[in-house]
């Protein structure tokens, strides 16, 4: 069954990613970027998400990569892809430049979209602060 359709439970490992019940994450690095992403593509086709709209190809995906090197900000944005309910995200060390981290999350979820779009930590960060 697709991933979509059929989302893992928490603590279940799938086809070499995790699930905490939301969030599907799992790791493609290829031989280059390229071809990684071709890998994530790939793999949502499958699982239920080929009508998620996506980057046309890595130099588009590119762009979407934070111009920042700074930790604390990569903490807070997401640097990488992101259309519900899927984010395809550059890792925080430069180094593995042939790596992509996906993340699909879990569309039945009650809060899915305040989760996803990380209304409610933003909130509670705001309440901290004040």
């Amino acid at each position: 069954m697709a991933l979509r359709k059929d989302f893992p439970s928490e603590g279940t490992e799938y086809v070499g990613g995790e699930s905490d019940g939301y969030e599907y994450r799992t790791v493609f690095a290829g031989s280059n970027l390229e071809h990684s992403y071709e890998m994530v593509r790939q793999f949502l086709r499958e699982e239920g998400y080929s009508d998620v709209p996506l980057p046309r190809n890595a130099d588009e995906l590119k762009l979407f990569r934070l111009p920042t090197r700074n930790r604390q900000i990569l903490l807070f944005e997401d640097n990488g892809y992101v259309h519900n309910p899927i984010k395809i995200l550059f890792p925080i060390d430069r180094r593995k430049k042939t790596t992509l981290i996906l993340c699909v999350y879990n569309e039945s979820d009650p809060e899915h979209l305040l989760k996803f779009h990380r209304v409610l930590e933003r909130r509670r960060q705001e309440e901290e602060n004040s």
